[in-house]
């Protein structure tokens, strides 16, 4: 077999370059709860992308949550936003492989977490 049949065989059988997976939000989320996120396939270059921002409106203490990929040049950098009337302060914080931007932040309780928070309350009511 010549040689270049021989090296177009080796080529097919290679796997191809598969691109990153991240999370993605469909919107934002409000501290406590995490975003309703779902993976997507990322541009070829990009990283997993997690954000949160916190903000003060009055009493009020915010926080944001977002799960994306991102360019270079959005990761690892922290510093300042103004939308809907309150200043956030935000840090993004990327990484390199598949789905690895699921994690909840650790001040942020999950689904469950609420939840079971909720149940003796609603027991309480239902008696």
């Amino acid at each position: 077999m010549p040689r270049s049949q021989l090296l177009i065989i080796l080529m097919c059988c290679l796997p191809l370059a598969a691109c990153l997976r991240c999370y993605t939000c469909m919107f934002p989320s409000i501290s406590p709860l995490d975003c309703l996120k779902f993976p997507v396939e990322c541009p070829a270059g990009q990283r997993c992308l997690s954000s949160v921002a916190s903000g003060r409106r009055g009493p009020l203490q915010l926080t944001l949550y977002e799960k994306s990929c991102a360019v270079a040049s959005q990761c690892d950098v922290s510093g300042e936003k103004y939308t809907s009337g309150v200043s956030f302060n935000y840090t993004n914080v990327c990484c390199d492989t598949d789905l690895c931007n699921s994690a909840v932040s650790v001040t942020a309780p999950s689904w469950v977490g609420v939840m079971l928070c909720l149940l003796p309350a609603l027991g309480l009511l239902l008696a």
